[in-house]
């Protein structure tokens, strides 16, 4: 199976780092041009830097805007105008107790998490329509299925994901444009590692710690070791491209079976 993605443009959103810098790495050794976002211009042109040195073919354009507002979504349309996929990646999370979270907080995690990702699917969308072809990805959680205790807000963002994978898909229905979730589940990233160490022995090699984390820790997960950032990429970079085109309005899981279900 050979995925070539030359001639399309990407963007992901959150890219200057873990899953999304995995995604953007991915799509550009498949040939397409990717745009590599993140809120800091500076740390968007040493994402860019970094990339281009693990995918040395690739082609890169750091566009350092916060997505999350208006204002950013307008810098971000105005240099890269033409997007044939659109991947949104971009989220925050962080534990706090329910009784905790006051209207602020959850307006956060809405705007970040969710609005952003709906605004650029209406930026983006049309024109891919035009074109009769397209592809729009949100990047969710298996905390959109099973709702963590600890961060039920966050859990409610992804699963709002869910809600706009599957009907900006009925709204391209019909088209050569399709738009699809991807469920992640626990993944490798520097704040995970740091995570993990502090529960297991930090003296144990990595591959040990992880599995005794999981184990210990989650324990439902079938895969029995985090996930890396590459495998959700490699998910991504196959429903980017034309061998997926008949998968739309769908919830797809990379979650190494942490969610205990058929289906999402």
């Amino acid at each position: 199976m050979r995925i070539d993605l030359t001639g399309r443009t990407a963007l992901v959103t959150g890219s200057t780092q873990g899953i999304g810098a995995a995604i953007a790495a991915g799509l550009a050794g498949a040939g397409a041009r990717v745009a590599v976002n993140g809120r800091d211009p500076g740390r968007a042109d040493e994402a860019v830097a970094r990339l281009r040195g693990e995918v040395p073919q690739g082609d890169f354009l750091a566009v350092g805007a916060d997505v999350a507002s208006p204002e950013g979504a307008v810098h971000v349309y105005e240099q890269v105008p033409d997007v044939d996929v659109l991947v949104n990646n971009l989220g925050v999370y962080g534990a706090r107790d329910a009784l905790d979270i006051d209207d602020d907080e959850w307006r956060r995690y809405f705007e970040v998490n969710v609005l952003a990702a709906a605004r650029l699917t209406r930026v983006y969308l049309p024109r891919m329509l035009e074109r009769d072809w397209g592809r729009v990805l949100y990047i969710a959680s298996d905390s959109a299925v099973v709702t963590p205790a600890e961060m039920i807000h966050y859990g409610m963002s992804k699963t709002a994901l869910l809600a706009l994978g599957r009907g900006f898909a009925k709204r391209a229905a019909g088209s050569g444009v399709t738009v699809n979730s991807v469920i992640a589940g626990p993944t490798r990233t520097a704040g995970v590692e740091d995570f993990v160490h502090q529960l297991v022995d930090p003296g144990l090699p990595w591959d040990e710690a992880q599995r005794v984390f999981m184990r210990e820790h989650r324990p439902q997960s079938l895969l029995q070791r985090l996930i890396e950032p590459e495998e959700i990429a490699n998910m991504v970079v196959y429903l980017s491209s034309d061998l997926a085109s008949a998968t739309t309005g769908g919830a797809l899981r990379v979650d190494g079976g942490y969610v205990d279900a058929i289906l999402p």
